[in-house]
This record gives structure tokens, C-alpha cells and sequence, in this order.
């Protein structure tokens, strides 16, 4: 077979003779300064990284992380706080040049443009030295996000009292009743649909609604309840039939009759 141009045989395949083999850049004469990002560099990374992980995971598995009580839309006195890595955010909003009618340039653009410029900083500063005092604008700027977030970070978190803040908000889990509930009742599947998003699979309640195992009420007052509301639950609740406000009103009934027994 004739040779074609920019080929040689080895074997029975056809090489170009130009091909180079990819081979790292020799940086022996920069020793514990520099080195090649693929392979080396980055496989350093993944092996930091991988140990990170594993260990985080770790953590997480010893020390899960607290839950607070039952969300209770009723409680004004809660304090609701981000968690500790958006704290500078949460305490930058506070401020009125980032809040009310500034609330986009708080939420968007500040840390838009400086994340920005965390994300551009390697396109920008492309000079070779290293040293800190070598490059006043980078380390400037490090510094100065550096104590901006710390300090943002200190006072939204200095006046909270974490462990009454903990203390007060250990969860709350409803007690589990010892009623056992007829599921094949008809009156069960319109509480079902009616009223089992808020006061629970087992009438036990919870943080929207009160337990309905143990009330005093009778057919009649139920049915009012369900339709005109009382307290904090609002009035046409209830969108069933008149025929399904009566089993609904029987099946609560029933249930606080058993738990009167026992």
C-alpha cells in the first residue's frame, strides 16, 4: 500500500506523523510553586474534597441538626432566622438603603455585583506573583469581604439568645391517642376531605388546629362549628353536603364517646 502523506505505519493502523502525545509541562525548575492542573492539581482537589464529605457526613449522622416546635402561624413572638450562612444577608436587609423601597438593591443587586466579582476574579487578576503584598487590589478586596461578612454575620447574631431560643422551641409532638379510629365510617371520609389536613389523620390536631378527641360538643354544635367556623378557624369551612355534615358531625361525636369509655 503506498504511504500517504503525513503517515506511517506501525502495525496495520495509520498514525500521523505531527501527533504529539499530551505531555505535562515540565515545571521541576518552579519547585512547590506551580504545577500541572490536569492531572495533578485537580486530583488533589477531589481527594481534600472526598475526605471533606466524608467527614461532613460524619457530622451529620453524630449531631443532626435540632428541630425547632410545630410551625404555629398564630405565634407573632417566633423569631424565624435564616441559617448561619445567609445571616450577613439577613442582617444587610435590616438597613434602610437595602430594605423597604431599596429591597431589590439589598436582595439582588449588592450581592449580585459582589459575588460577581468573586466569580470574574480570575479573569481579572491574571498576574503571576502571589505574594499578598504584591497585590494591593485582590488582597484589598479579599480583606474588605472578609470583615463585611463577619461583621454582618456577628450582628445579626448578637442579640439572640440561642439557648432560650432552643429551649422555647423544643418540638412539640401531639400525644398519640389511645381512640382507635372506625376508617370504614362514612362520616370519616368526608373528615377526610374536610377537616384531616389541619386537625390530623387520628383527630389529635396540631399546630393550625386543636384536637378534636375530648371536646364536649354535641351533633348540632359540631355542625354549626364546621359551617360558621369559631375561634381562629374560619367560617364555610366545610363544603359538603347537608347529608355529609351530618355524618361528619355523628363520626366526631362517636369518637369522643369512645374516648369518654375508656
Amino acid at each position: 500500500m503506498k504511504r500517504g502523506k503525513g503517515m506511517t505505519f506501525v502495525g496495520d493502523s495509520r498514525i500521523p506523523t505531527d501527533k504529539q502525545k499530551f505531555i505535562p509541562k515540565d515545571y521541576s525548575e518552579y519547585p512547590g510553586r506551580t504545577e500541572a492542573f490536569w492531572p495533578n492539581f485537580l486530583l488533589k482537589e477531589w481527594l481534600v474534597g472526598a475526605v471533606f464529605l466524608v467527614g461532613f457526613l460524619c457530622l451529620t449522622i453524630a449531631h443532626p441538626a435540632p428541630l425547632e416546635k410545630m410551625a404555629d402561624p398564630t405565634d407573632t413572638a417566633y423569631l424565624p432566622l435564616p441559617d448561619w450562612y445567609f445571616l450577613f444577608l439577613y442582617q444587610l436587609l435590616k438597613y434602610k438603603f437595602a430594605s423597604g423601597p431599596f429591597f431589590v438593591l439589598g436582595a439582588i443587586v449588592i450581592p449580585g455585583l459582589a459575588f460577581g466579582a468573586l466569580f470574574l476574579a480570575p479573569f481579572l487578576d491574571k498576574g503571576k506573583e502571589r505574594r499578598p503584598h504584591k497585590r494591593p487590589i485582590s488582597t484589598g478586596l479579599m480583606l474588605l469581604s472578609f470583615i463585611a461578612v463577619f461583621w454582618l454575620t456577628y450582628e445579626a447574631a448578637s442579640h439572640v439568645d440561642y439557648e432560650a431560643k432552643a429551649e422555647n422551641n423544643k418540638p412539640v409532638l401531639p400525644e398519640e391517642s389511645s381512640v382507635e379510629i372506625d376508617t370504614e365510617d362514612p362520616g370519616y371520609a368526608v373528615y377526610e376531605n374536610s377537616c384531616l389536613q389541619c386537625h390530623g389523620g387520628e383527630l389529635e390536631g396540631g399546630a393550625a388546629a386543636p384536637t378534636l378527641v375530648g371536646i364536649e360538643y354535641g351533633v348540632d354544635e359540631i355542625k354549626e362549628i364546621a359551617v360558621e367556623g369559631i375561634g381562629t378557624m374560619p367560617a364555610d369551612q366545610f363544603q359538603g353536603s347537608d347529608e355529609e355534615l351530618q355524618q361528619l358531625a355523628e363520626f366526631i361525636v362517636s369518637v369522643n364517646e369512645q374516648a369518654a369509655e375508656e
